[in-house]
């Protein structure tokens, strides 16, 4: 057995880290020295995306700067990679923001709100994670209305709340970490909306919302005296029904993904049957990427299991993590859907019992529910006391999850008592926001002149 150190050896060595990057140095932004444009990061990233959906995601990313903040992690990754890093690693959830905090349902069936969207997950230096995050409630507050004093006030909340919780898990015993919950997230008013928000984002919500009954959908009208069944819904452009052979070999990328449960859930799911499938398009990140959706039927009508197959790609930090403390590079030939999905586990309290992956057409796919019982922030909600509610309930979340996949006592030993790594996080997170805000300009004047070639062409077939 490995001799494990104690706690106040990886305390120390924590901090020690501070010869390699000093506290203050986190304040350190680099952008000057891209030796690639933004643009071409973006541009880069899109490839092996569906073609037809990748101007959708431009459009996405140019509505607002935080819009674009979520779809841009390749150039958020690059701009990390150019600096200096404390080389404390942790899983990361790689694209620490706002929105990517949400309610879903445990495999208890309660509610959980924790940290949802793992789709960039790795190993990394902790303060990436930290950074993004505080970086996103800066622009989320601005996107709000809020005034600037407010945003980087958000930004200090949520840094000493992480920076206290994970003193405090420091000093934990392991299990108690493993088992720590936030019980007090009914009372913050931010968070209690999303969770009655997802009371209400049930099976049966989403069976009606995305679903129809056949002959509604110009399917073939069946005997009088059967109940038609229930089809997807067409809603373009996010919605669309699958048949024919790609609906088979989604249905048949079920078979391979039930070996990546664990044995009474695949139990469970051997009890539903697949009905009908759709093509989705979904977040803003993700646009571009396949994303499939199968309507399932268990014990009957009112039963329903929809399950989301969502392409996965290689992390956009994963060029970037060899860099890290002299470690390997971590990109090889892994699964990219078991990659979302043990990083997932590692991080999150609970995580959904449905949690797996798949291959379809040489390409990795991550399985999950699709809305059960999920919910997110509204940018526009994050202002006033409830961005700084907020903000404090990003910070205990994250320390949470680093405390899982990471060490507590390291990373506390970084961080220390005094404030100094808080503010030099807050002044990074402003500056960086100011910088996100000039390349999400960039990309709208980029995106101008692409937009009147779209209307001189469609104004020219008009007139043939």
């Amino acid at each position: 057995m490995a001799v494990m150190i104690s706690a106040q050896e990886r305390m120390t060595i924590g901090q020690q880290r501070r010869k390699q990057m000093r506290r203050i140095d986190h304040a350190t932004l680099k952008v000057k020295e891209r030796k690639v444009d933004a643009l071409k990061l973006l541009d880069a990233s899109m490839k092996g995306r569906v073609p037809a959906l990748v101007e959708m995601k431009y459009q996405l990313m140019a509505m607002s700067p935080f819009g674009y903040f979520r779809g841009a992690v390749p150039v958020m990754a690059y701009d990390f990679s150019l600096g200096a890093n404390t080389g404390i690693v942790s899983q990361l959830c790689g694209d620490a923001h706002v929105r990517n905090l949400g309610a879903f349902a445990g495999p208890d069936g309660r509610l959980e709100f924790d940290i949802n969207d793992f789709d960039e997950t790795i190993a990394g230096p902790f303060e990436w994670d930290v950074k993004r995050m505080a970086t996103s409630l800066v622009l989320a507050g601005h996107g709000a209305g809020a005034k600037n004093v407010d945003c980087r006030e958000a930004a200090t909340v949520f840094l000493e709340k992480y920076r206290m919780t994970m003193l405090t898990f420091a000093r934990m015993p392991v299990l108690e970490v493993a088992r720590f919950k936030v019980h007090r997230l009914r009372s913050v008013s931010t968070v209690g909306g999303i969770l009655r928000m997802a009371e209400r984002a049930t099976p049966m919500h989403t069976l009606l919302t995305l679903t129809e009954r056949e002959d509604a959908s110009g399917g073939k009208k069946r005997k009088t005296e059967e109940k038609p069944a229930r089809v997807f819904r067409t809603i373009p452009p996010n919605l669309k029904r699958v048949t024919g052979a790609m609906a088979e070999k989604v249905v048949g990328s079920l078979k391979p993904y039930e070996d990546s449960l664990l044995r009474e859930r695949k139990h469970f799911l051997a009890q539903y049957k697949p009905l009908d499938v759709a093509f989705k398009v979904v977040g803003t990140g993700s646009v571009g990427l396949r994303d499939y959706c199968v309507y399932m039927e268990g014990n009957g009508p009112r039963d329903p299991l929809f399950l989301q197959i969502k392409e996965e790609v290689a992390s956009g930090y994963a060029p970037y993590v060899g860099r890290v403390d002299g470690g390997p590079n971590r990109r090889g030939n892994f699964h990219q859907g078991r990659r979302v999905v043990e990083g997932s586990r590692a991080m999150q309290l609970q995580s959904d019992p449905f949690l797996g992956w798949t291959t379809m057409e040489g390409r990795d796919y991550l399985v999950r529910q699709l809305n059960d019982h999920k919910a997110s922030i509204q940018v526009e909600d994050l202002k006033g006391a409830g961005l700084m509610e907020y903000a404090e309930v990003c910070g205990e979340l994250l320390a949470r999850g680093h405390a899982r996949s990471g060490d507590a006592a390291m990373l506390a030993g970084y961080l220390g008592t005094s404030a100094r790594f808080d503010d030099a996080v807050v002044a990074f997170a402003v500056a960086y926001a100011n910088q996100t805000e000039a390349d999400w300009e960039e990309l709208v004047r980029w995106l101008k002149p692409s937009a009147k070639k779209a209307k001189k062409k469609t104004a020219s077939k008009k007139r043939r």
